[in-house]
C-alpha cells in the first residue's frame, strides 16, 4: 500500500508542477507581446529583448528541471526567484523614468508570478508569501532606482498585492490538496487491510469448522469419552456458525 500512497502523492505533485509550467509558458507569451509593443519607447530597446531572451531560456530550463522531483529543492527555487528578481530590476535600466512613473509594467510583467507559484507548490503558503515579498521588494527597488519611489502608482501596488495573494492562496490550496490526498490514501489502505483481515478470518473460520465437524463425527463413531468430546465439538461448531452468520466483520 505504500507504493499506492506514494503514487497518489506523486501524481498530485506532477499535476501541480505541470500547472506551474503551463502558466510560465503562457506568461512568457504575454511578456513577449508587452515587450514587443513597448520596445520603441525603451531607453535601451536591446535590453528589453535581452530580458525576453533570459525569460525564454529560463522558462525552458525551469520547466525541465521541475519535472524531476529530486531537483525541486532550494538551489532550483532560489535560482528561479533570482531570475525573476533580476528581470524585474532590469526594468529600471531598460525603461525610462517617465514610463516607470506613469505605471508601465515591469519587463517580465506577470511571468514573475511563476516563481511565486513554484515556491507555494514546494512549501505551502509560507514560502509563497516569502517569494512574493522578495519580488515586491524588487518592484520597489525599480521605482527607487528611477527616482519615482514617491510616485509609485496603483499598477505597481496592485501587482505586488496580486503576488502576495497568489503565494498565499495557492500555497493554502496546495496544502489542503496534499492533506486530502494523504487522507484518501490512508482510507484506501485501511479498507484494503480490512478486506484482507476479513478474508483471512473466513479462511480460519472454514478451517476451524471443518476440524470441529470432523471431531464431532469421529467422536460419535468412537463412543465413550470421545463421544462426549464430539458432542462438545458439535456445540462449538454450531455456536461458531451462528457467530459468523451474525454479520460481516464479526470475529471469532
Amino acid at each position: 500500500m505504500r507504493d499506492d500512497t506514494g503514487g497518489g502523492m506523486a501524481g498530485l505533485d506532477a499535476a501541480l508542477w505541470r500547472s506551474v509550467a503551463v502558466y510560465r509558458a503562457l506568461a512568457l507569451v504575454y511578456a513577449a507581446v508587452v515587450i514587443g509593443k513597448n520596445s520603441g519607447g525603451y531607453a535601451h530597446p536591446l535590453g528589453g529583448w535581452a530580458v525576453l531572451g533570459v525569460l525564454t531560456v529560463w522558462t525552458g530550463v525551469a520547466t525541465l528541471a521541475y519535472r524531476d522531483p529530486s531537483r525541486r529543492g532550494w538551489p532550483l527555487l532560489s535560482a528561479d526567484l533570482a531570475v525573476a528578481f533580476g528581470c524585474i530590476l532590469a526594468t529600471a535600466w531598460v525603461e525610462t523614468p517617465h514610463h516607470i512613473a506613469t505605471g508601465r509594467p515591469t519587463l517580465p510583467v506577470s511571468w514573475v508570478a511563476a516563481s511565486v507559484l513554484a515556491w507555494a507548490v514546494a512549501g505551502g503558503r509560507r514560502r509563497g508569501v516569502i517569494a512574493a515579498l522578495v519580488l515586491g521588494v524588487a518592484n520597489l527597488l525599480v521605482h527607487a532606482a528611477a527616482g519615482t519611489a514617491g510616485g509609485m502608482g496603483n499598477t505597481t501596488l496592485n501587482g505586488i498585492v496580486l503576488l502576495f495573494l497568489a503565494g498565499l492562496v495557492v500555497g493554502q490550496v496546495v496544502r489542503l490538496a496534499r492533506e486530502a490526498e494523504a487522507r484518501l490514501a490512508r482510507a484506501v489502505e485501511l479498507e484494503a487491510a480490512t478486506r484482507e483481515r476479513e478474508r483471512l478470518a473466513r479462511r480460519i473460520h472454514d478451517s476451524v469448522l471443518q476440524v470441529l465437524a470432523m471431531v464431532q463425527r469421529r467422536g460419535g463413531e468412537a463412543g465413550g469419552e470421545a463421544a462426549e468430546l464430539g458432542r462438545l465439538a458439535g456445540e462449538q461448531e454450531a455456536a461458531l456458525r451462528a457467530l459468523i452468520g451474525a454479520g460481516p466483520g464479526t470475529g471469532p
